[in-house]
């Protein structure tokens, strides 16, 4: 039987890890595996939540509407970049979105996604690390792995970036600040002010 790791101090963060061994951890630290690394989230403050809460209103209100399923934080979603399905012991990608929006159960079951979801929500930190993390490395990550949508949250830029796959490369689109409309390419009928997410 797997020894069971507490403390994230006992494991050495410039060695590769697996899913299987992700699934030996129970540390107070949420913890993500980008390509074998581990990656330890940042902890999030009062106006990661409060954007959290409003988002998260707006995007159940939608998806149960259209039989989607969304998950929220913390949910493990495993990243297959060619076969999919592959064992726990191969598998060394697991992130977890702030927001991630299924349309099919086959990509689901008990211990979270497993393949691409059509659209990743990230709502940034304000420390440094999780800015790398979310604009660089969880980008090319969600790229790669074909989510179809992915929205970067900026809360003191008040913005947020939408990014959508095409020919298998993202393509930007114009930010989306102040009184502006929140428009979904993938879902069209997602739409909302950006000030719903933002207000004081």
């Amino acid at each position: 039987m797997a020894t069971i790791i507490t403390d994230i101090n006992d494991l050495d963060l410039t060695k590769s890890y697996t899913y299987a061994d992700y699934l030996t951890w129970d540390c107070y630290e949420r913890t993500e595996l980008h390509y074998g690394k581990i990656v330890v989230l940042d902890n999030t403050g009062t106006l990661h939540q409060s954007i959290f809460g409003r988002l998260m209103l707006l995007l159940n209100h939608y998806t149960k509407a259209k039989k989607l399923f969304l998950y929220q934080a913390p949910f493990d979603v495993r990243i297959f970049n060619q076969s999919k399905n592959i064992a726990d012991h191969k598998t060394l990608t697991v992130v977890q979105p702030d927001f991630s929006v299924f349309d099919s159960e086959t990509k689901l079951e008990e211990r979270g996604g497993i393949d691409a979801p059509l659209l990743a929500i990230e709502i940034l930190s304000p420390l440094s690390e999780n800015y790398e993390n979310e604009l660089k490395h969880k980008f090319e990550i969600y790229e790669k792995a074909g989510v179809k949508e992915y929205w970067i949250v900026e809360p003191f830029q008040k913005s947020i970036l939408i990014y959508t796959l095409q020919n298998d490369k993202y393509i930007g689109l114009k930010p989306i600040a102040e009184e502006g409309l929140v428009h979904s390419p993938l879902f069209p009928e997602l739409s909302f002010n950006v000030e719903e997410i933002f207000r004081d």
